[in-house]
């Protein structure tokens, strides 16, 4: 049986910001992503495809229209996102509709990657595993627990996300 390949979509989100020690600002300079594959000695089919790098306060409807579009022409059955974790619900939302028969787990971190403390590395991990074995629809994977589109929410007084 062959392997079958994954599409990865970036987007931004603190997965992948740095931080400018000169102005204490969080910025994007390139994504983390091939990194954190190496690191964990990602061993997947993957198709990596940088989309935006923005913070998701930022992310527009024409964004998430595009996040849309892209899961739509992908040629890949399994799609992981990575994404801010402030709107990644609204996203998940903009794709749950219909996806087909496509699996897409959208995943983030809630620290940065290069602040050597993040979850990023988890969540990535445990995205593409999921991504692997959950049947067709929407998802968003946290901290090893992954939620369908439409019965998830992020608990702001406690930085996790839970069941809605």
């Amino acid at each position: 049986m062959t392997e079958e390949p994954i599409r990865i979509l970036i987007t931004g989100g603190t997965f992948d910001k740095e931080y400018d020690e000169l102005t204490g600002r969080l910025y994007f300079r390139d994504s983390h992503l091939p990194e954190m594959l190496k690191l964990g000695r990602c061993n997947l089919r993957l198709e990596v495809r940088t989309l935006m790098m923005v913070d998701s306060l930022e992310m527009t409807d024409a964004d998430r229209n595009l996040i849309l579009e892209q899961c739509r022409k992908a040629p890949e059955r399994r799609i992981v996102i990575t994404h801010g974790t402030d709107t990644m619900v609204e996203t998940a939302r903009t794709l749950g509709g219909n996806p087909g028969d496509r699996t897409i787990v959208l995943t983030g971190a809630m620290v940065p990657y290069k602040f050597g403390s993040s979850d990023g590395l988890f969540n990535l991990g445990s995205a593409l595993a999921f991504v692997q074995t959950l049947p067709a629809g929407v998802y968003v994977a946290m901290n090893g627990r992954c939620f369908a589109w439409d019965r998830v929410r992020k608990n702001r007084e406690t930085g996790m996300f839970e069941p809605a």
